[in-house]
């Protein structure tokens, strides 16, 4: 009864620490603060299952996000398999009734659509620390802590990207 208390309190402790690295990172994969908070629970349910897996061999937030991001394949993998490309399509159209109302978004957003279509050409690594670093809002430590790097690698992949990025605008505009 009493090693299940120390458990309990290590738990707690373990949430409070890391909660909001996990949920920030979480959310940048998901761009969606439901899911990003479901899958931030389940996180550290996992977590506590499997506490005695950790080996110590990075810090506890990096391991933590790794199981988060773990959980959001398998949420994509999932919805994947469930929902046909066509149904998404066809359901998308009836939700939103008019064509108008999908021109304005449009509109209102282009510069958020340039900017995530040329994030999409980037490497994956240096594309994950721009989501983090631009939608996360993350410092660059706690980039550097996530993805098991230092904040000075996070700031030069970071504006290595942004480089690149501003580079591919000129190339886009001038095309």
């Amino acid at each position: 009864m009493r090693r299940e208390a120390v458990d309990k309190q290590k738990g707690k402790q373990l949430y409070e620490e890391n909660v909001k690295a996990v949920y920030k990172y979480l959310f940048c994969l998901t761009h969606n603060a439901d899911l990003a908070e479901e899958l931030t629970q389940e996180t550290f349910y996992q977590a506590m299952k499997g506490m005695d897996k950790f080996r110590g061999e990075c810090k506890i937030s990096v391991w933590l996000c790794q199981i988060g991001k773990r959980l959001w394949y398998k949420e994509l993998e999932k919805k994947r398999r469930e929902i046909p490309v066509a149904e998404t399509m066809e359901e998308g159209a009836q939700e939103t009734g008019a064509f108008g109302s999908i021109e304005n978004d449009y509109l209102l957003n282009v510069e958020k659509v340039e900017l995530f279509r040329m994030l999409h050409h980037l490497d994956i690594t240096t594309r994950e620390v721009m989501y983090l670093r631009l939608t996360g809002e993350l410092s660059f430590a706690e980039i550097g802590s996530i993805m098991g790097k230092t904040e000075n690698w996070a700031r030069v992949t970071f504006y290595r990207g942004k480089q690149k990025l501003m580079k591919g605008r000129e190339e886009w505009n001038n095309g």
